[in-house]
């Protein structure tokens, strides 16, 4: 052949790249349901790739957007078990202690009242308490959790002289009990609820409380005055340090019996835990789109079985195996870039409508992007190959022997 070529002095034409997928193009364009169904395949594990790590950075995002609004410089004050196993209790002066320590901005407390509960009504039986606990409360409580009120007010100085209640939203999702003016039946005596607040994402015990003042658990209540949780505001330049004096300064006798706890680290937790589940998501994406990929190859060795005629043709009028190769390759980058495409968008809409259910911002790295479909490209390449390679050795006459 090559003797030949050099006797006569023509050479094999060159195709262009645009010439190379202009005659992919073609390709796809006659058998357009196969090759929706096989970008199909590719579109979803693409779009499930794209999907998980766009509502995982969402979700981070939103945790990010929380922590920037409800501060990262929160401490809590808890009191642990003695050495012997029985529970410990705060000094009830560990409040005003804790409030001397200088780079601390606020500190407020709960106190939980353990034989006390709260009903809808008093012909409610004694052990359906709806798991919601009896908490004293001081009037500072909101600012230094990061906490806002629902529906109506929280407690003030005026409600100390007569029994008034507000619930924590899970609570009031318990008890079923939303607006303010209700009467609730608490420790035997009826209260008027005043508020019920929104969500504490730094303090999820009050969520399910029922807070009462602290003057007014003390009167109706027979509250011993020591508090169970304090809350601690520090300097955001001061957290860790003041973190280590805050044991011995709540509880100067018993310093090991008091847990000092960062809320934000939990939240921090969670999110590596949800880093974790992406990662195994990602692994389920990316199985989908192996398996998109093997359709890619599985159209394209039918294609080159269904095509021997067209191929023996230009073999005949002087294509190069080279070029035929190129054909099939092309087709099969076609195929599984619209594929990409297509899953890259549908993942992006996936992402954006969660994220607007659950009031996330929506956040799609463009790396997340960008990778799926060059992945999505490697693997058309390789599953391309093989079909293009058996293209390309296909002789003319056994090709066109079909015809």
């Amino acid at each position: 052949m090559s003797r030949r070529r050099a006797a006569t002095g023509l050479r094999p034409a060159r195709l262009r790249p645009a010439d190379l997928y202009r005659l992919g193009g073609t390709g796809l364009r006659t058998r357009p349901l196969r090759v929706f169904l096989s970008a199909l395949g590719i579109a979803i594990g693409v779009a499930a790739m794209v999907a998980v790590v766009g509502i995982s950075s969402s979700s981070r995002a939103e945790v990010d957007r929380r922590l920037d609004s409800l501060g990262t410089n929160m401490l809590r004050i808890a009191a642990a078990e003695t050495a012997d196993g029985t529970p410990s209790r705060l000094p009830e002066e560990s409040v005003s202690m804790v409030q001397r320590v200088g780079p601390v901005q606020r500190v407020a407390a709960i106190g939980v009242i353990e034989d006390a509960a709260v009903y809808r009504n008093e012909h409610m039986p004694a052990g359906r308490t709806s798991s919601v606990q009896v908490a004293a409360a001081g009037t500072r409580l909101l600012p230094a959790v990061g906490a806002n009120v629902r529906t109506g007010r929280w407690l003030a100085e005026a409600t100390e002289e007569y029994p008034a209640v507000v619930l924590g939203s899970e609570a009031a999702r318990r008890l079923d009990v939303h607006t303010p003016g209700t009467r609730l039946w608490l420790g035997k005596k009826w209260f008027s609820l005043v508020g019920v607040l929104d969500p504490v994402p730094l303090a999820p015990e009050i969520d399910g409380s029922a807070l009462v003042g602290w003057e007014t658990a003390r009167t109706y209540l027979r509250f011993d005055g020591h508090p169970s949780t304090v809350y601690v505001r520090a300097d955001d330049d001061r957290v860790t340090a003041v973190r280590g004096v805050l044991a011995a300064t709540a509880n100067p006798r018993a310093p090991s019996e008091v847990t000092v706890s960062r809320p934000s680290d939990a939240l921090a937790a969670r999110e590596a835990t949800e880093s974790a589940l992406t990662g195994l998501l990602l692994g389920l994406g990316g199985v989908a789109l192996l398996v998109g990929g093997v359709g890619v190859g599985n159209t394209m060795v039918i294609s080159v079985l269904e095509r021997r005629p067209e191929i023996g043709l230009r073999r005949a009028l002087g294509a190069t195996r080279g070029q035929i190769r190129g054909q099939f390759v092309a087709e099969s980058l076609l195929l599984s870039a619209l594929g990409g495409l297509g899953g890259t968008v549908l993942g992006t809409v996936v992402t954006a409508g969660y994220a607007a259910t659950r009031g996330w911002p929506t956040e799609v790295p463009m790396w997340a992007a960008v990778a799926g479909i060059a992945v999505t490209l490697l693997i058309g390449a390789v599953a391309g190959l093989y079909p293009a390679l058996r293209a390309g050795r296909l002789p003319p006459t056994e090709a066109l022997a079909g015809v």
